[in-house]
């Protein structure tokens, strides 16, 4: 019954702002490490976030450093990515996932155990 479902996609101008939401149910999201991801038809998927559980260690791609930020609110066991100054190439479906990995860091190349279903962004003026 362990699952993540993302929410709070949708069409936002360029500039624009978003803030996704990662809720977890079945397992206490506070001991998992959470990835953000993101796929475009036809392309690889990317990561784009990751917090670590211990120590809340952030790390982001390039692409979206100084816009996006990674977050957990433990209280109510989701998670967030906060998306400031959105481009057009930021449209994707989002992804969020979750490791018991149980390092004070965390990197997009580790397996993750529970993937959501995604969330559409689309940027487009």
């Amino acid at each position: 019954q362990s699952q993540l479902v993302e929410s709070g996609g949708g069409l936002v101008q360029p500039g624009g702002s978003l803030t996704l939401s990662c809720a977890a149910s079945g397992f206490t999201i506070d001991l998992y490490a959470i990835g953000w991801f993101r796929q475009v038809p036809g392309k690889e998927r990317e990561v784009v976030s990751c917090i670590s559980s211990p120590g809340d260690f952030r790390d982001y791609a390039d692409s979206v450093k100084g816009r996006f930020t990674i977050s957990r609110d433990n209280a109510k066991n989701t998670a967030h990515l906060q998306m400031n100054s959105l481009k057009p190439e930021d449209t994707a479906v989002y992804y969020c996932a979750a490791t018991l990995f149980g390092g004070d860091w965390c990197a997009g190349n580790m397996e993750f155990d529970y993937w959501g279903q995604g969330t559409q962004v689309t940027v487009s003026s």
